[in-house]
């Protein structure tokens, strides 16, 4: 029997939303009022068809059962690290690197990396995400110790942190130490498959993580990545490592995933992803989308691409949320906050 994918579509955002809602003609999306969806698109390997919600019990039993377990994962109200997800939660990069591939040697001295956390505060970020490897597609393997070093530099210096510490790393070696600091959030961007000890170390931590999908590894990543199909292989991807996690006696629910945009995916890849992420709704865990300054905006915008990026972060950021992604991982905290502030505003 074909395994079949539910993906919650066609979207309402705001007051009509909320009509649409009293009117039982479309359902909630994380028990949002403010954005609900009256569609399934049921996927297979071989075909695709959309069905309205009211039409989904003229299915047959099998399939009705597989939409309906879904439905309860997709309009079931999320959470993570006790923060409600209602509105949507925007993740605070911080790279202490020399070579990142759009902020590399710009926050590498403790004096930028301390003002670059302050403002991140100032603006409202609860959650900033720091690494001292960069993983962009071409780097090479950082040796653990000089990781260490770059990260230990700014967590001596905000031990008394007030915000939750995300640390961006493939190592063990360095989760380990940054324990003694408070470490809140494990984001590996190889999904545990780097380092053989991570995966016990967050059984025994407890800590909440961060699955992300690559294909291979950052040096290799971006020659020729090859899908059967980029969304089905990646959804299938994460039902396998929750498996795993569960597997090795992991429980906790504090899990973000995140289907890596522009880690081992082309143009095309990249673009199939954001159009279709709300498949990964379907998962039950919320989903995070680090469009932030990616390539793909520049193969866009072409003559009009900057190194900034900008309005290609914030036209990806807003259409993540009409498609119900709850996090977002940016480097323009301040500016993305404001173009989904004004967006909401303008929508009510």
């Amino acid at each position: 029997m074909s395994k079949y994918y539910t993906r919650a579509c066609n979207f309402h955002y705001g007051k009509l939303s909320i009509e649409m809602l009293k009117k039982k003609k479309a359902l909630p999306l994380h028990g949002n009022n403010e954005l609900c969806f009256d569609t399934v698109e049921l996927l297979s390997r071989k075909k695709k068809r959309k069905i309205n919600i009211k039409n989904i019990n003229s299915l047959s039993t099998n399939l009705k059962k597989k939409i309906k377990e879904d439905l309860k994962k997709i309009t079931k109200q999320k959470s993570f690290c006790r923060i409600s997800l209602k509105e949507p939660l925007l993740i605070g990069i911080l790279n202490l690197t020399p070579d990142s591939f759009s902020d590399g040697g710009q926050y590498y001295q403790i004096n930028s990396a301390l003002k670059r956390v302050k403002s991140l505060l100032k603006a409202g970020c609860k959650i900033i995400d720091i690494g001292g490897e960069s993983t962009r597609p071409g780097s090479e393997d950082v040796d653990e110790n000089i990781e260490w070093k770059r990260v230990e530099k700014l967590l001596k210096k905000i031990i008394n942190h007030k915000f939750l510490l995300s640390l961006d790393t493939r190592k063990t070696f360095v989760m380990q130490r940054a324990l003694r600091y408070k470490l809140d959030i494990v984001n590996d961007i190889s999904s545990f498959s780097y380092d053989t000890k991570t995966i016990d170390f967050l059984k025994n931590t407890k800590l909440p993580l961060i699955i992300n999908h690559s294909q291979g590894e950052p040096k290799t990543m971006q020659k020729k990545p090859t899908y059967e199909n980029v969304l089905l292989d990646i959804y299938d991807f994460f039902e396998k490592k929750i498996e795993l996690l569960r597997k090795a006696g992991i429980k906790h629910n504090n899990i973000i995933l995140d289907p890596g945009i522009g880690f081992g995916k082309n143009l095309k890849h990249n673009i199939t992803i954001i159009n279709n992420v709300s498949i990964f709704h379907s998962l039950g865990f919320p989903v995070m989308l680090g469009s932030s300054r990616k390539r793909f905006i520049k193969y866009i915008s072409g003559k009009n691409d900057s190194s900034i990026r900008l309005g290609g972060t914030l036209a990806s950021s807003i259409h993540a949320v009409m498609n119900g992604i709850q996090i977002m991982r940016v480097h323009d905290f301040n500016e993305v906050t404001q173009g989904l502030k004004v967006f909401k505003f303008i929508n009510k």
